[in-house]
C-alpha cells in the first residue's frame, strides 16, 4: 500500500509563539488544520514554546529585546529619528533577513506564514527583513493579520513613516494578505491598495470541550471560593481597552456577595497602572476582584510553592458567567470561548462584534457603553433562569460552529494553499 504523501512544508514567521497570546494560539490552531492534511509546519520567532526539532530561534526576532526597545523609544512618539537610529535599523534587518534564509534552507520551507510580524510594528528590523528577503526571493507566503499599527494609538506619532509603508505591511506580489475582520480588511484594501481574505479566527466546535474534571473542580476550593459563589470570569489581560471597570461596576450593580470577579490573565506589558485602579475600585465599590494569572498556565502544572496551576480551559469550565466589556478588539477570541465552553457573556457592543459577529445571530447581553439596569436584570435573570440560560448558551454554540470553527478555516486555507500550488490538496 502505497504512504500517503506528505503535503508542503510551511514556515510560520512572528516575533513571538509562545504563551496564550492570540497570535500564537491563531496560528497552533492553523498549524493543525494544515498538519491534518499532511501539511508540515516549521516554526521561526524570537521566543518560541513550540517542538526544538521543528524551530528556529532567533533572539533579535523577537519585540522586548534591549535593542528592539532603544528602537522603539526613538522613533515612536518622535517625529524625527537621528541616523544611528536607521544604522542600527537596517543592520539588525540585514542579520535578520540572513537567519530567514538559514530559516528556509534548514527546513527546506516551501511557503511562508507571517503571523502578524508584517502588521504591527513592534519590531520593525523584523519586518524590513522580511519585506527584503520576500522581494529578493518571490517566496510564496501568506502575511496573516491580527492587528494593524493604524489601529493602536501609541504607533500614530513616529519617526518610522517610510519604513511602516514599506513593510507593515509590504505590497509585493508574492504575498497573499488575510485578515481577520471585515474593518481591517477594507482598511487595508483603502490604505495600502491590496486585497485579502477574510479569516475569522476560530475553535474547534466540531469537538465539544470534555465534562469538568476532579483537577478543574479544584480551583473553586484553591481560590477560596465556595460551591454556592457565583464566578464572573473576566478572561482577559489587565489593559484599559478591555474595559474591566464595567465587570466591576456589574457585580456592584448585583448587590449579591456570591457574585465574585475573577481576572485569568496578567497585565503583559502595558504595565500595573490600570489593575491597581482596578484593585480601588472594586475595594471602594465593595467588590471581590481576584487576579489569578499567575494560577493560569498553558498546562496543568505545579508552581514552585507545590500549588496547582489550571489552564484557561479549567477556568471556564468553573465560571458561571462571562464579562467581556471591551471597547475594542481585533475579533474576540474571548466571545468565541464563551460560545465554545457555552457560558452566557456579557459584551459591550464592539465595532468588530457589530460588524462580523451579531449579524451571524449569537445572543448575548449587549450594552453600549454604559452599565444600564436593564442589563442588570438581563444578567440576573441569566444566573437565575436555566432555561433560559440554556437556549441561549446552545444556540450560541451553534452560531460558533457555523461560522468560526475548524471546517471554516479549512475552507479558507485549502483556497489560499491552492493558489499558491494550483493543487487541492488541503
Amino acid at each position: 500500500m502505497k504512504a500517503q504523501r506528505l503535503g508542503h512544508r510551511i514556515g510560520f514567521v512572528s516575533t513571538r509563539f509562545a504563551g496564550t497570546d492570540g497570535v500564537s494560539l491563531e496560528s497552533a490552531k492553523w498549524a493543525q488544520v494544515l498538519w491534518d492534511h499532511r501539511h508540515q509546519s516549521f516554526w521561526y520567532a524570537g521566543q518560541l514554546d513550540r517542538d526544538p526539532e521543528t524551530s528556529m530561534l532567533v533572539t533579535h526576532a523577537y519585540f522586548n529585546t534591549p535593542d528592539n526597545e532603544w528602537i522603539n523609544e526613538r522613533i515612536f512618539g518622535p517625529r524625527t529619528r537621528a541616523p544611528e537610529v536607521t544604522r542600527i535599523i537596517y543592520a539588525l534587518s540585514e542579520h535578520l533577513k540572513r537567519t530567514l534564509y538559514d530559516f528556509t534552507r534548514k527546513f527546506d520551507i516551501e511557503i511562508l506564514c507571517v503571523q502578524n510580524a508584517l502588521t504591527i510594528p513592534m519590531n520593525i528590523p523584523l519586518g524590513i527583513a522580511l519585506t527584503n528577503f520576500i522581494a529578493e526571493t518571490g517566496f510564496p507566503t501568506i502575511a496573516h493579520h491580527h492587528d494593524f499599527y493604524w489601529e493602536r494609538d501609541r504607533f500614530s506619532v513616529n519617526a518610522a513613516g517610510d519604513m511602516l509603508e514599506m513593510a507593515f505591511p509590504p505590497r509585493l506580489p508574492s504575498i497573499q494578505h488575510v485578515t481577520i475582520n471585515s474593518a481591517a480588511q477594507q482598511d487595508l484594501s483603502w490604505r495600502k491598495g491590496v486585497s485579502s481574505i477574510l479569516v475569522p479566527n476560530v475553535l474547534n466546535f466540531e469537538n465539544p470541550p470534555p465534562e469538568p474534571d476532579d483537577y478543574s473542580q479544584c480551583l473553586r476550593g484553591d481560590l477560596g471560593l465556595s460551591d454556592d459563589d457565583v464566578i464572573f470570569l473576566q478572561p482577559t489581560r489587565v489593559v484599559p481597552r478591555k474595559g474591566i471597570e464595567h465587570s466591576i461596576s456589574l457585580v456592584a450593580a448585583l448587590r449579591d456577595p456570591r457574585c465574585k470577579l475573577i481576572v485569568s490573565h496578567a497585565s503583559g506589558d502595558e504595565g500595573d497602572t490600570y489593575r491597581q485602579a482596578l484593585r480601588e475600585m472594586a475595594e471602594h465599590r465593595g467588590v471581590d476582584l481576584r487576579f489569578i494569572g499567575d494560577r493560569v498556565g498553558e498546562i496543568r502544572t505545579l508552581n514552585a510553592k507545590g500549588e496547582k496551576i489550571y489552564t484557561l480551559a479549567d477556568a471556564y469550565s468553573q465560571a458561571d458567567f462571562i464579562t467581556y466589556p471591551s471597547l475594542y478588539e481585533g475579533f474576540g477570541n474571548a466571545l468565541l470561548e464563551a460560545f465554545y465552553f457555552r457560558k452566557p457573556v456579557l459584551v459591550n457592543r464592539y465595532s468588530i462584534y457589530i460588524t462580523d459577529i451579531e449579524p451571524k445571530g449569537a445572543k448575548v447581553i449587549p450594552m453600549d457603553g454604559i452599565l444600564t439596569s436593564e442589563v442588570v436584570s438581563q444578567v440576573q435573570k441569566a444566573i437565575q433562569d436555566e432555561r433560559y440560560r440554556e437556549e441561549m448558551v446552545d444556540h450560541n454554540y451553534e452560531v460558533g460552529k457555523a461560522f468560526f470553527s475548524y471546517s471554516v478555516l479549512r475552507r479558507k486555507l485549502r483556497a489560499i494553499i491552492t493558489n499558491f500550488t494550483g493543487a487541492d490538496n488541503l
